[in-house]
């Protein structure tokens, strides 16, 4: 039997056969979501390098904007650009090379009595423990390093070496073509779309570029703050390695929630070895307070307009990218979550950022040009 309304067999027609249907539609969706994911697992050595391309070039776009506005050609603003970006990160690796070379000597000494130190509190602390137990775990940590596992992980390390020069190389030739040909990459992306979704999405890619530049830079933003709170207080308090640890927690505070705190620990143990307990002990107040600073103020003024995803959001998604991908994935999780949320708002017309329009068109680049786009 034919329902007449919807012209389709009545065991389709009710309640259960729409359900039916639409749990189909749904296992259809989920297993092409599903082969998506598997074949960009496959690739990884690609996959994460064009990503961290593209975030980085929605953040640098405002300055090759600024560039050609000054009367700039577009290929020197971008090489300007490019250029730029490329002389501060080795200017950062080179000084954190010298100054750890520099100061590793004294950090050495002042670790032989700052271990002394720390033997005594455990020897003579509130929960004692003897010298045949710390005896025991030194021994099975030189075992480790001796044993043909530490070799192995020693094997895949230097293996790994090779794979981020690598993906290091292939991003930032992506960034320079990304920065130099993204509109007509974009207007050729938009092209394939049937035409009654190209205004779309020209918009969800528009507002998907204000997001990615707005977290990219706010996220750098309150990294910097971070960096430095510590980082000075370091130096004040005599510590040895103080900029290169500033630095580290720098680049730990890119992963929200977690990655300025889990960096901050290695200020805390540097601390503790060349300083002392009670030293070591300011630098934790000074990076929980830092936490809370982070949390409750810069986050909120610096990225609330453009990232409005809930911290258990940000906790889930972060646990998932690191599950899927390490320590990449932790650093890439947010900004996907963030982008896909605002196209699956804007595709379902609602403003994700309401009153904030997008900047201008860079990449993604400007209208699509040419018939088929008009």
């Amino acid at each position: 039997m034919i329902e007449p309304r919807s012209g389709m067999p009545a065991i389709w027609s009710d309640g259960l056969g729409r359900a039916s249907i639409r749990s189909v539609q749904v296992l259809a969706v989920s297993a092409l979501a599903w082969a998506i994911i598997w074949a960009a697992s496959r690739i990884p050595l690609v996959i994460i390098p064009v990503l961290i391309a593209v975030i980085l070039a929605a953040a640098i776009s405002p300055l090759v904007r600024w560039l050609t506005g000054h009367a700039w050609p577009r290929a020197l603003a971008v090489v300007a650009s490019f250029v730029a970006i490329l002389a501060v990160f080795g200017s950062v690796i080179a000084g954190i090379v010298i100054l750890v070379s520099n100061q590793w000597g004294e950090l050495t000494a002042r670790a032989a009595a700052g271990v002394e130190q720390l033997h005594s509190f455990l020897n003579h602390g509130p929960v004692p423990v003897s010298d045949q137990q710390i005896t025991a775990v030194m021994d099975s940590v030189r075992e480790f390093f001796t044993s043909s596992t530490f070799s192995a992980e020693a094997l895949t390390g230097a293996r790994t070496a090779v794979e981020i020069f690598t993906g290091a190389v292939l991003m930032a030739v992506t960034l320079f073509f990304f920065l130099k040909d993204g509109p007509e990459i974009r207007a050729f992306l938009i092209g394939m779309l049937p035409a009654d979704h190209r205004a779309r999405a020209r918009l969800a890619a528009d507002r998907s570029t204000v997001v990615l530049g707005g977290y990219v830079r706010g996220t750098a933003m309150v990294a910097a703050v971070d960096g430095l709170v510590v980082g000075i207080t370091l130096a004040i308090m005599g510590v040895p390695l103080a900029l290169p640890l500033g630095v580290f927690i720098f680049i730990g505070g890119f992963i929200p929630i977690v990655g300025a705190t889990v960096a901050g620990t290695l200020a805390i143990v540097v601390a503790l070895v060349s300083n002392g307990l009670v030293q070591a002990l300011i630098v934790v107040a000074v990076v929980i307070g830092v936490n809370q600073l982070e949390h409750h103020f810069l986050q909120p003024v610096l990225m609330g307009r453009v990232l409005s995803i809930h911290g258990l959001a940000i906790l889930l998604v972060l646990a998932a990218g690191t599950i899927l991908a390490g320590i990449v994935g932790a650093l890439l999780a947010v900004p996907i979550t963030a982008v896909t949320w605002t196209v699956v708002k804007t595709w379902t017309g609602k403003d994700p950022l309401p009153g904030l329009e997008p900047p201008g068109p860079e990449l993604p680049g400007p209208e699509p040009r040419g018939p088929e786009l008009r």
